[in-house]
């Protein structure tokens, strides 16, 4: 009897948050109430406020509820006969599609940017990929497929800040559908000033075959 409480306790939850995503993405938090996501959901106010205790808990739950699966997919890119380059690319590509359909990804991504107005502490998604983006550069620097002239981490920090400025203006401007598309021209443009003896249009190419490899992989999991 207590599992099963449990179990519609867990999926009571999980419908909340899922609602609550939806809503943030198409609405933001402004725009979004309690009264909406109790609607979306199916489940009462009073439901709500006993899973999450405010709409500020809501959006903190989508935001940490996403970013507990990034280390996940950033592990699916650490193999080691991949250069990292390419590695750091091919994630690169698995974010931006995330940020493109994944909505909860896109959820979190929102309420990052309208973080101001939410009366609770959201957590830094960008110390994560630095972090990443940093291990990927100083591995590359190893294998010698790194320019002299690039340091990792201050490079790190700003190859970071300009790509997720490059997906949130990319999806203002034309949509979130043409992100991979700008990220290609991004990538063209930046890996020659990080890359030593190599094409960046091989390496791109070669990175978007393996995201749609591990794409199909999940597909058929």
């Amino acid at each position: 009897m207590d599992s099963t409480v449990q179990e519609r306790a867990r999926a009571t939850r999980r419908s909340l948050l899922e609602a609550a995503a939806c809503l943030f993405a198409e609405q933001g938090y402004a725009g979004t109430s309690v009264n909406d996501v109790s609607v979306r959901s199916g489940r009462t106010s009073g439901s709500v406020y006993f899973h999450y205790a405010s709409k500020e808990g809501l959006a903190l739950a989508v935001v940490r509820d996403r970013f507990a699966t990034w280390p996940g997919l950033a592990a699916r890119y650490a193999n080691p006969a991949v250069p990292p380059l390419e590695r750091l690319v091919a994630l690169s590509y698995e974010i931006a599609r995330a940020l493109a359909e994944d909505t909860l990804t896109r959820a979190g991504a929102r309420l990052w940017a309208e973080r101001d107005i939410i009366d609770a502490p959201l957590p830094d998604p960008f110390a994560l990929w630095t972090t990443a983006t940093t291990r990927l550069l100083a591995q590359a620097r190893t294998a010698g497929h790194l320019a002299r002239q690039v340091r990792p981490a201050p490079t790190a920090r700003t190859l970071v800040r300009a790509f997720f400025g490059l997906c949130t203006l990319t999806e203002a401007l034309e949509g979130p559908q043409n992100i991979s598309h700008r990220l290609t021209d991004w990538w063209l443009l930046t890996l020659p000033c990080l890359q030593r003896g190599a094409d960046p249009a091989e390496t791109v190419g070669r990175a978007r075959a393996q995201v749609m490899t591990e794409i199909a992989s999940g597909a058929t999991a």
